[in-house]
C-alpha cells in the first residue's frame, strides 16, 4: 500500500507559476513510477507529466511541454510538478498517482494509488 498526498494548489493569474508537491508513504517509493494527472470539469482525467521510478525518464503532454517540469526525490519520497506560464486552460483538479510498473504509461489503469487531488485555478 502506498499513500500519496498532494499539496500546493491554488488560484493564480495567467502567466503565473505554481509548484505542486506529492508526498508518498508506505512501500518503497523508488519502486514506483509517478504521474501527475489532471481533470477539468466535464473532461477525462489525463496524464500531464510522468517520471520513471529512477527519475531517469520523463513524459509531458504536448499541452504542457516547455512549461511544466516533473521531478522526484527518492530519498524524501517526494515528487513535484513545477508549473510555469500557466494558462486558464490549465485549470483543473490535479492528481498524483503511483504505479508499480516499468517505464512510463499514460494509462490511468497503470497507476495503483491515487491522491485526493488539489485544485488549480488560473484566472485570465
Amino acid at each position: 500500500q502506498v499513500r500519496v498526498v498532494e499539496s500546493g494548489g491554488g488560484l493564480v493569474q495567467a502567466g503565473g507559476s505554481l509548484r505542486l508537491s506529492c508526498a508518498a508513504s508506505g512501500r518503497t517509493f523508488s519502486n514506483y513510477a509517478m504521474g501527475w494527472f489532471r481533470q477539468a470539469p466535464g473532461k477525462a482525467r489525463v496524464l500531464v507529466a510522468g517520471i520513471t521510478s529512477s527519475g531517469a525518464n520523463t513524459y509531458y503532454a504536448d499541452s504542457v511541454k516547455g512549461r511544466f517540469t516533473i521531478s522526484r526525490d527518492n530519498a524524501k519520497n517526494l515528487v513535484d510538478l513545477q508549473m510555469n506560464s500557466l494558462k486558464p486552460e490549465d485549470t483543473a483538479v490535479y492528481y498524483c498517482a503511483a504505479g508499480a510498473y516499468r517505464g512510463l504509461s499514460t494509462a490511468l489503469g497503470s497507476y495503483d494509488y491515487w491522491g485526493q487531488g488539489t485544485q488549480v485555478t488560473v484566472s485570465s
